[in-house]
């Protein structure tokens, strides 16, 4: 292993503190716009400098893409969103080739006009609303950061972030997102109501005219360096362990996982579920003020991480057993 001197440190240093200063300047951007959720935005930063995406699950009016939308005005970036539909068609969100007749020569050429997932920041909202074929087109976009059209692959522009909303509450009309796509997702989060005084404070605010406009915080190349950042972030082989120990015992074919496991789950999260959950942790020791790995960080990425990862049984669905409810008993022992 290459020797670090003390120069280079120093600035790792710095650069994690210019990290705290810019969570606390989104966040003040953000209550611009958005009351309380503090959690959730602490959540959706980590998500981007660990270079992932994210889901948002709530019921409506909660002001889930307005959450988004905020973000991205905070950030000097591409944004687009998609509102999915059962009628939505692949084409619609990654692009499709037209014929065009060249007015000088007369020959017909087809070109290819970009969708709006060449943005830096998707919102893909009420994706559970669009059919599976319309869902995978996301697919390749979100793992590889490129998608094929008519053969030819197209890069897409880095940062790339999908951000989505999901409706758990209206079934009609709805498709459930496939095991492979929700696999995609570095984190879920769900949002619930807000506390009473934060509602009377949301009544007030959006019922009167407001002036204060969200002033950008950082730009793409901030970003892309910061993401960079996270991956130098050192994590002792203990953290490394506990992370995997704690994927894995949530398998009910592994020997060590606990009666809560193997009674109510029918599968475990996966590898990426442990790649997702060091790098979540690794931002969440950057946004924290600390360029160390801690088990606290691991703990507190955790459950966000984890729970849209584990499929649970029917005797669950019986019990009224969760996934969350299934973490946070294996926290406890592992904590």
């Amino acid at each position: 292993m290459q020797a670090v001197s003390k120069e280079e440190i120093a600035k790792e240093i710095e650069a994690c503190e210019r990290v705290s200063e810019a969570r606390a300047k989104i966040k003040k951007e953000i209550s611009k716009k958005i009351i309380g959720q503090e959690a959730v935005v602490d959540s959706f930063l980590a998500t981007l400098l660990a270079s992932g995406h994210a889901l948002l699950v709530g019921v409506p009016g909660l002001a889930k893409t307005t959450l988004i939308q905020t973000l991205a005005g905070c950030l000097d970036l591409k944004f687009s969103r998609i509102q999915f539909t059962p009628d939505l068609m692949p084409s619609d969100i990654i692009g499709t080739e037209v014929l065009e007749e060249d007015r000088a020569t007369g020959k017909r050429l087809f070109k290819f006009v970009p969708g709006p997932v060449f943005a830096n920041i998707v919102l893909a909202d009420e994706i559970n609303r669009t059919p599976p074929k319309t869902q995978a087109a996301l697919l390749e976009a979100m793992q590889e950061l490129k998608v094929t059209v008519a053969g030819t692959t197209y890069q897409l522009e880095r940062p790339f972030h999908v951000f989505a909303t999901q409706n758990p509450i209206e079934q009609e009309g709805t498709y459930p997102l496939p095991e492979a796509q929700i696999d995609r997702f570095m984190l879920s989060v769900g949002i619930d109501y807000p506390s009473f005084e934060d509602e009377v404070k949301i009544a007030k605010f959006t019922s009167s005219e407001s002036l204060e406009t969200v002033q950008k915080v950082l730009s793409p190349s901030d970003i892309v360096s910061l993401q960079a950042l996270v991956l130098r972030v050192p994590a002792s082989d203990h953290v490394a362990r506990l992370s995997v120990t704690l994927v894995r015992r949530t398998r009910p074919s592994e020997p060590d996982a606990p009666k809560i496991v193997k009674d109510y789950v029918a599968y475990g999260a996966g590898t990426r579920a442990a790649q997702h959950l060091m790098l979540l942790a690794k931002a969440n020791a950057l946004l924290s003020g600390h360029f160390v790995v801690t088990p606290e960080d691991v703990r507190a990425m955790a459950v966000p991480c984890l729970a849209h990862r584990i499929l649970m049984n029917f005797h669950a669905e019986a019990d009224s057993v969760t996934p969350r409810m299934v973490l946070e008993q294996l926290i406890k022992q592992l904590f």
